[in-house]
């Protein structure tokens, strides 16, 4: 139901992602009801004992501007008490979240458009996520996130239809990446990387579309066009499923990426907390993962 009250917005979340948001915190989801009917939504993550997420806060349509959504909202803050609460406001709500408390921490620029012109490093060893040990990924992310998520990982990158890769250098992962589906595009997030030639490498791998598994021999990296990735830098030529991925404008590294991808700018939202901006990693998130749980 919230998941299809998202598409109604045109927010594009991603098929299936309620399989993994659910496990994470399965009390972090309301839903405001009047009479019987649901009408207002949003979660309110908690992670670890210091960290929570806001997101998925909806109102339907024909009920807004009568105080049932900030009834819901409420709610959804009074449950991540004590905590540095994060999230990615759209432009018409800011004003008020900075009512309530929230200050920005960075503008998150939302690209989209077909994949193409990506280079990718045979230096550079890309491969499946699965294919790492769990610990080291999830160590990986957590360079990148203020809180540990592993249940969340866990079913991120398992998910059916989904695709998640990770760069290596010496046996140490460097970077990270995944797309899924989301309708009649796909999305890609997270994408983080110790460098912008690993993160073009990630991007590179992710060109096949979600759900479509490159062709070639075992352990041969192919991308769109079947062109083998076994020594040199090869270009990608793209696929045609349109692509939504979500930049921190403050990353110009990023940025050059995404552009360089073909992908233009949509829209903007802005991340903020309650607290300060945790100590994560900024210059290596070329993507986050989610709007709705960070």
């Amino acid at each position: 139901m919230i998941a299809g009250w998202a598409v109604a917005e045109g927010w594009n979340p991603g098929d299936g992602d309620e399989s993994a948001f659910f496990p994470t915190d399965p009390g972090g989801f309301l839903v405001g009801r009047l009479d019987g009917q649901p009408i207002t939504s949003i979660s309110a993550i908690r992670y670890g004992t210091e960290h929570g997420f806001i997101g998925l806060y909806l109102t339907v349509p024909e009920f807004r501007g009568r105080g049932f959504g900030y009834r819901t909202w409420q709610a959804g803050v009074e449950r991540l008490a004590g905590r540095n609460i994060g999230l990615d406001g759209v432009v018409a709500q800011q004003d008020n979240y900075r009512k309530s408390g929230f200050r920005d921490a960075w503008t998150t620029t939302r690209y989209q458009g077909v994949l193409s012109g990506l280079r990718r490093d045979s230096a550079i060893e890309v491969t499946d996520a699965r294919s790492v040990g769990f610990d080291d990924l999830a160590a990986y992310d957590r360079r990148h996130f203020p809180a540990a998520r592993d249940a969340f990982l866990a079913l991120w990158i398992t998910l059916p239809g989904r695709r998640a890769v990770v760069a290596r250098r010496g046996g140490t992962v460097v970077g990270f990446a995944a797309r899924r589906p989301a309708g009649d595009v796909d999305r890609i997030g997270p994408l983080f990387a110790d460098s912008p030639e690993i993160a073009e490498s990630l991007l590179a791998a992710l060109s096949v579309p979600a759900g479509v598994r490159p062709p070639g021999p075992s352990g041969a990296q192919l991308i769109s066009g079947g062109t083998a990735l076994l020594g040199g830098v090869v270009p990608a030529d793209g696929d045609e499923v349109p692509v939504m991925i979500d930049v921190p404008a403050g990353n110009q590294a990023a940025t050059r990426l995404a552009e360089r991808a073909g992908l233009k700018p949509a829209w903007d939202t802005a991340r903020m907390y309650t607290g300060g901006v945790p100590e994560i990693n900024r210059a290596g998130i070329y993507a986050v993962t989610s709007l709705e749980l960070g």
